[in-house]
């Protein structure tokens, strides 16, 4: 019987305006050039049901309390791992998430001050059934963020709209989490010049052996 290739699930994470769908985009096109397929996603999201919770989420109009974000936060991030994270691993394929469960320990856990452990615990499928196999967080204090640095204020979403404060606790719990986690997450403080950043993420999952 011929042996299934190994996969490799990479996620990106990082507060608001510091370049990280940027960085997404660079890396989908660098992969596509050397021949290396993957299947890219994102959190929440990814399936019909989780797209349907994303839009609840992010939606301006909607007073949601911290512990029901929290909920639907996990409740799409199971169907996502179900529909998509999980056939996509047994595949044996290289997987791309654009944010995953370190979102939810930052923003509902640190910055909502639910607690990173309570939060954990309500993503307990997730932890049990995939966890990255490497996490690169994006190091830029969202209130120096390259969108801030450039005047720019998008204000699409729900979470966008929350205060500096909200943000910058956001930021501390993914440094946090980078002590907790050092072996898992690679911390990449972003440059100027985005090819060097680039540059950087690449040297992190090569050495890896994630990617070639």
């Amino acid at each position: 019987m011929e042996k299934l290739a190994k996969s490799r699930f990479i996620t990106l994470e990082g507060c608001e305006g510091v370049g990280k769908s940027t960085q997404l985009k660079m890396l989908k096109e660098y992969l596509e050039k050397t021949g290396q397929p993957a299947v890219f996603t994102r959190e929440p999201g990814g399936t019909p049901v989780a797209e349907a919770i994303r839009n609840i989420l992010l939606d301006k109009s909607m007073e949601i309390s911290p512990s029901v974000e929290a909920y639907l936060f996990a409740t799409a991030r199971v169907d996502h791992i179900d529909r998509v994270i999980l056939p996509a691993k047994e595949r044996g394929e290289l997987i791309i998430c654009d944010r995953y469960i370190d979102s939810s320990l930052a923003y509902q856990g640190v910055a909502r001050e639910l607690g990173i452990d309570n939060v954990l615990a309500l993503n307990s499928y997730a932890v049990e059934k995939c966890m990255p196999d490497k996490t690169i967080f994006i190091d830029m204090d969202p209130n120096n963020s390259w969108r801030k640095q450039n005047g720019k204020k998008i204000l699409d979403d729900r979470m966008e709209l929350e205060s500096d404060s909200f943000h910058g606790k956001c930021y501390e719990g993914y440094k946090e989490l980078a002590k907790r986690y050092p072996d898992r997450i690679a911390a990449i403080a972003p440059n100027l010049d985005k090819k060097t950043t680039h540059e950087s993420i690449l040297d992190v999952l090569r050495a890896g052996g994630f990617i070639k």
